[in-house]
């Protein structure tokens, strides 16, 4: 795993050596995300420079130096990621007349891509990556990212230059990046706790959605940001609304025990080849069903115990360390758990703002984070149960949506409508529940408005920011779906396109970078994926148990007792935080004149869920943990400027 950047002038102007040492300061920013081996490649004619830092997995020798330049010499490749199926890969280009220096993923990334082209290629590739592919030929630059969004690409203009990297520390590196706060984007963060792509903090900022291409040449670099539009112009390579409604036209035919049979094989494969590396690797444990089942698959892979993770929680009933040390004994594998407390944990809220340098506030990065770091003491590769929420109906708030959609829809229409209008079922009344929360859900034009509910912290978060209006996004569609399949579907695919690579794998990415730990999702294999969106629902959600066919599989390996527990999450008790030893420093991140003299965020209304969480209403700590943390983020932000 490693850490790209670099950037791309709309005319030639600096000297190769300025232009290289622009390029390493921009690097030197992601030194955490590969401290082994730093490269940096200019080409001053053409105004292109890509800087490079590297975690080595495969091939640890210096035949794995990035940026690395094709064979035929025409593309240089600067990539964050692993090709998984890079062992067939190499096969087949090697049946084509291609030879191999070293036994790199990267040097077979090139050589497909000069095979193949770069499109072509990115479908044959089974991995997680991000990617930035300068063309001598053509000059002119690609920047992809794989199809599920595990591996992050920013990119924007600093003055007149693009500028791209793996994280947004890279871009702020170059002196001309001055991009203010993007007020809309804001208001994205309030809904959600992220902020989902294309969309990114800063003005003249984007983030690479999941599964798309961008080409750019100095004419589009000219133009600027005001001629970009990321949703037209990044294109998709693999488009997941497309391929779910592709799956489910032509649904799986075969029986549950042809299913489970089915899923059991795709999951070892994923499983297996994600533990190839030159170095360790173990598995997050929480003793659910996702984390155990890529823990059991990995044991039955291996020769002997894998190294598995948990963190426990004194005196939570979060804590899922007890369930994973069930199921860590009955596997076998050699098992690693820390307990903590809350002052712990408390610690690391600190740093949060300088580990995910876009504001982020899903409170489960602080326990993500501690057992990252725990980790990382023993391997350098961990696999994680990431992707089997969403791919197997296993979130209780799909069940509620649903139930809520059923009965909303015995209301006639006009009817609905008029009831929505009321005032009581507006704003962020709509979180206090009972009635309020009602109203607010009359109006819902399809499951998409009713799910948008159950997903969002404030619920006009535009009121909220000063000068701000919520941009369109997935959440907003009253169908995410367009009628293709199931309620239930298009909740999920809502999910994947937003919610997954967003949230859950930005904050395992930047956790595991932080420690330069890489971290590998077995379940987000993308056959997997399209396997398990051509499943009828009833192989999902069963007599109102989720994941039927995912719990079918694990009973291969555990028995029922484990198998069949409820979920826990894995969650921060931030109401008590807020209540307690964060009271202080919430206190004064949300001080009404601090508030004023920014200039973000309305004071009066943030000052009155501030108020009323403080005089004990339970709501509001999710509403202000995403201000806190934009708040926190600011202050570094503002800091790393030197303002």
């Amino acid at each position: 795993m490693c850490g790209l950047a670099g950037l791309l002038l709309p005319q030639p102007r600096l000297h190769g050596d300025a232009l290289a040492a622009q390029a390493q300061a921009m690097a030197d920013a992601l030194v955490h995300r590969g401290p082994d081996d730093a490269g940096v490649w200019v080409d001053a004619q053409a105004g292109i420079a890509l800087s490079h830092r590297r975690l080595g997995i495969l091939d640890l020798s210096p035949l794995g130096h990035q940026p690395m330049v094709s064979a035929d010499g025409r593309y240089v490749l600067a990539y964050n990621g692993e090709v998984y199926n890079f062992a067939a890969l190499r096969a087949a280009l090697g049946a084509l007349g291609h030879r191999f220096r070293g036994h790199s993923d990267t040097e077979v990334l090139l050589a497909a891509i000069a095979e193949w082209g770069v499109e072509d290629t990115l479908g044959r590739c089974n991995g997680m990556f991000a990617i930035a592919l300068w063309d001598r030929r053509l000059r002119c630059l690609w920047l992809a990212r794989d199809r599920v969004g595990k591996k992050p690409l920013y990119y924007g203009w600093a003055g007149d230059a693009l500028v791209f990297g793996s994280e947004l520390k890279a871009l702020w590196r170059h002196p001309a990046f001055d991009n203010g706060v993007d007020r809309d984007a804001l208001a994205l963060l309030l809904r959600l706790d992220y902020i989902p792509a294309p969309h990114c903090i800063h003005e003249r900022a984007f983030k690479l959605m999941p599964g798309c291409l961008l080409r750019l040449d100095a004419a589009a670099v000219a133009a600027g940001a005001a001629a970009h539009d990321p949703r037209r112009d990044q294109r998709r390579w693999w488009d997941p609304r497309e391929r779910m409604r592709e799956a489910i036209a032509r649904p799986f035919a075969g029986s549950a025990e042809e299913a489970e049979s089915t899923l059991d094989g795709l999951l070892r494969d994923a499983v297996g080849l994600r533990m190839v590396a030159d170095v360790p690797v173990g598995v997050f444990l929480s003793g659910g069903t996702d984390s155990s089942t890529v823990a059991a698959l990995m044991q039955a892979l291996s020769g002997r115990p894998v190294r598995s993770f948990t963190i426990g929680f004194r005196g939570s009933h979060h804590d899922e360390a007890p369930l994973a040390l069930e199921v860590a004994r009955h596997l076998g594998t050699d098992h690693t758990e820390l307990y903590l407390d809350g002052a712990d944990a408390l610690a690391v809220v600190p740093q949060l703002p300088a580990m995910f340098d876009e504001p982020f506030a899903d409170a489960s990065q602080v326990p993500t984070a501690l057992v990252c770091r725990l980790a990382r003491r023993d391997v350098t590769v961990a696999l994680s149960g990431d992707g089997g929420d969403e791919l197997f109906f296993g979130y209780g708030r799909y069940q509620r949506a649903l139930r809520n959609w059923s009965m909303l829809r015995r209301v006639p229409r006009l009817l609905r409508r008029g009831l929505a209008g009321l005032p009581g079922g507006r704003g962020e009344a709509a979180r206090a529940g009972g009635g309020a929360a009602l109203l607010a859900e009359m109006g819902a034009r399809g499951i998409g408005d009713v799910y948008r509910n159950r997903i969002s912290r404030w619920r006009d978060p535009g009121a909220a920011v000063a000068g701000g209006r919520e941009p369109e996004h997935v959440y907003r569609l009253a169908d995410p779906l367009g009628l293709a399949g199931h309620e239930a579907e298009a909740m999920m695919l809502a999910d994947f396109l937003a919610w997954l690579p967003d949230d859950l794998l930005c904050k395992v990415d930047r956790t595991s970078m932080a420690v330069g730990l890489e971290a590998r999702a077995p379940l987000l294999d993308w056959r997997v994926a399209e396997f398990a969106w051509s499943l009828p629902l009833e192989l999902k959600l069963r007599e109102g148990t989720s994941k039927y066919l995912l719990k079918r599989v694990l009973r291969r390996y555990l028995p029922d007792a484990m198998v069949d527990r409820g979920k826990r999450g894995f969650g921060a008790p931030v109401s008590e935080w807020l209540r307690g030893d964060l009271a202080g420093w919430a206190g004064d991140l949300l001080e009404p004149a601090r508030l004023r003299r920014e200039g973000l965020l309305e004071v009066e209304r943030v000052g009155a869920v501030w108020r009323g969480f403080r005089e004990g209403e339970r709501k509001w700590h999710t509403h202000l943990w995403n201000v806190l943390m934009f708040q926190a983020w600011h202050a570094y932000w503002r800091s790393a400027r030197g303002v």
